[in-house]
Parts: C-alpha cells; structure tokens; sequence
C-alpha cells in the first residue's frame, strides 16, 4: 500500500519517485506536474553549469526564474554520466524509482548504459518516458530542433499564417507544452496504471512533432475528405470570419470576438449596432469583417469593456501578462498564492500549473534545487 492509500489527505502521487535526466522545457515541465502531485523528483544534471537553463535571464538568486519556475521543489543530483562510475551511482535510484524522463536524442541513453533494456533489467515495472522532436524511430529521429521547428514541419505554423499568408511566430511553445510536457504527463500516468496491475512498465516514445496533429484536426480531416488544404488567415478559427476575430479599438487597444454560435452572434451584433444586411455574414465574410471593425474601431476600449460586461457574447479585451495576473477571476481562484524561495529572502510567485483545486496546497511554499558537488562514489549507494 503506498503512502496515498494510507493517508487520504496526501496527493495522489504521494510515494512515487521520479528520476529527471531532462533540461530545458518539455521534460522538466512534465516532471514538475508530476511533483505537484506530490511525486518525489531527482534532477541529474552535469557538473559545472547544470541545466543550461540555470543560465538565463531574468536572474533569481544563483539561477534563473525560468529554471526556478520549472525546478521548484525538486531535489538534484550532479554527476557526470560519462564517468566510469555514473551507472553503478544510479543503480539503486533507478532501482528504486517509479517513472524515469529523459530527453537526449535517441541512443544517448544507451550509449551511457542508461537505455531501456538496461534499466529494466532490474526494474522492468519502470515507467521510462523518452521525450523528443521527432521520435525513437523514423528517418528524422536524429535532427536537432526547436518548437518552431516543429510546428513547421506538422503543418500547423502554416494554417495560422495572416491573409497574405505569411506564417506568424505563435506567443505560446505548443509543441514543447502541448505536445510535449502534457502529451508526457498523460502517458505516464496510463502507464503507472498498467504498471500497478500487471507488474509491467512501458517505454513511452513521445515524438513532439507527432503530437502537434491532434492541434489541427480540423485541417486534416478537410484536407483529406474535400483535398482542399486550409486556407491561411481565411477558416472559420483562423481569421476568415467575423465571428472569429480580433478587432483593434479606437485607442490601439483590441477586442478578442468569439461568437460563433448563432445566438451570441445575434447579441454581439446588437451590442455593436451592426446593420442588418452584415450580420449573415457567408455572402461576404470579409465585408463584414470590415464592418465589425469600423464599428469596434469607432469606441475606445472602456466603452466597448462595459458594453461588453455581464453580456453571455463571448468578447473579451485583450489583456497583456500583466494584467491578466491581476485580474479579479484568477485572483479569485488562488492561481497565484504559491510562491518560491531562492534563499536570503529573494521570492517570487510560482507559475500555476495546469493540476486541479483540489490537489493544490494554496499557499504552499517550494524550494529551488541546488547543484550539489559533483558525485566521485564509485559506490553507488542511495541518496
């Protein structure tokens, strides 16, 4: 029975450990999720600098805020797994652990003596999730890239391109997070499932790029049943209606319109005192688009905020980051009472993640993991 059996009032991963070989976003995201479930989490990084992460700007303390917003409440280990010795060292962790992330080009691992058929050998219950661009397999699987990179070669930077067509840089890492962070999460946790009825664990290939299609369903299932691939800056979702736009205000500021189904269409309508002929919009979508817009363009942003308050229209104004951290509704739901604490009295406000009320500790405050010197036992025992 684990410690969350026994204890009703721990998290449900209470008892599970996790070894994080990863860096950077996608797998430190997913073992930071994990630890928010109340699983215990050992960071291996390499001597020297750590996670390359640690480097970046802004600072926060002896790290950065980017490291110290994923890391939180995490334990580290430094150790060199080139060192004749690094496997023996992580033996009895591996041995002792649940989950395992790693996030190097495929066959790294096994070149360390760290692959799958190795580590299971002694633990074949292991969870061993293996978090990459491209996959474990396939002609790409050993090409360097980035999120970008990824959503290129998916065809979802291409569906959201401007009326030129002209792809834009998304404000959001979708592959890292979307299909990367989250796609890795949810696998593990079905297989801790299978892991805890059969005995028997799994390698989770998670290719990055791979999970981006499940973003453009629509896309793919009007491209491959009408041949017609999407137009850029002109679908129902991406700039081609009047029901799915952002309009610019009178002083610069913009509202973000999303009434597509009919009876939110006929209220934003009337808020907005669009004429009659417009508001079947299918004769000339853009016309009306262009009539929208001079009627929004017409008022500054407080006139169209109260027009639009209490209204089941589903408009909204645009909020930077800011602004959206102060806002009332999130205040309200306690997304931002969780802080961290890099020592000598430096803190800050922990990114909320995406885990329910009810598992949160609101309130809570975590640590920033610290490099420990580098490990010379050739001996292996426990941490």
């Amino acid at each position: 029975m684990s410690p969350a059996d026994a204890d009703p009032a721990a998290k449900p991963l209470s008892g599970l450990r996790v070894l994080d070989f990863s860096t950077l976003l996608p797998g430190p995201l997913a073992s930071l999720i994990l630890a928010e479930a109340g699983a215990a989490v050992t960071k291996i990084e390499r001597p020297g600098d750590g996670d390359a992460m640690r480097g970046f700007q802004p600072r926060f303390g002896e790290t950065s805020a980017h490291y110290a917003q994923l890391n939180r409440g995490k334990s580290c280990l430094t150790l060199d797994l080139k060192a004749p010795y690094a496997v023996a060292r992580l033996t009895p962790l591996i041995e002792q652990a649940d989950i395992l992330i790693e996030q190097f080009r495929p066959g790294v691992m096994d070149r360390l003596g760290l692959g799958y058929a190795a580590v299971t050998a002694t633990n074949p219950r292991l969870v061993y999730c293996s978090i990459t661009g491209y996959g474990q397999t396939g002609p790409a699987r050993n090409e360097a890239g980035h999120d970008l990179n990824y959503l290129a070669r998916a065809g979802l930077l291409a569906i959201g391109g401007d009326s030129t067509g002209k792809p834009v840089i998304p404000p959001g890492l979708i592959a890292d997070i979307g299909a990367g962070a989250l796609p890795a999460v949810i696998n593990i946790l079905i297989a801790l499932r299978r892991a805890e009825t059969t005995g028997q664990g799994a390698h989770l290939d998670i290719s990055m790029t791979d999970g981006l299609f499940a973003w453009s369903f629509w896309g793919q299932a009007q491209a491959e049943l009408t041949g017609a691939t999407p137009e850029p800056g002109a679908e129902l979702l991406t700039g081609g209606s009047p029901r799915y736009q952002i309009y610019e205000t009178q002083d610069q500021a913009y509202i973000a319109a999303a009434p597509l189904e009919d009876r939110f269409w006929r209220l934003f309508c009337d808020i907005i005192d669009l004429p009659k002929a417009l508001r079947d919009e299918d004769a000339d979508p853009k016309a009306a688009i262009k009539a929208v817009q001079e009627r929004i363009g017409a008022k500054p942003a407080a006139h169209w905020r109260a027009a639009f308050a209490g209204k089941d229209v589903c408009a909204n104004l645009v909020q930077d980051i800011a602004a959206a951290r102060a806002d009332p509704l999130f205040q309200a739901r306690g997304l931002f009472q969780d802080r961290i604490a890099a020592g000598g009295g430096v803190g800050m406000t922990a990114s909320p993640m995406p885990i329910a009320p009810v598992f949160r500790d609101a309130g809570k405050e975590t640590k920033v993991p610290s490099l420990t010197p580098q490990d010379k036992d050739s001996g292996g025992a426990a941490l």
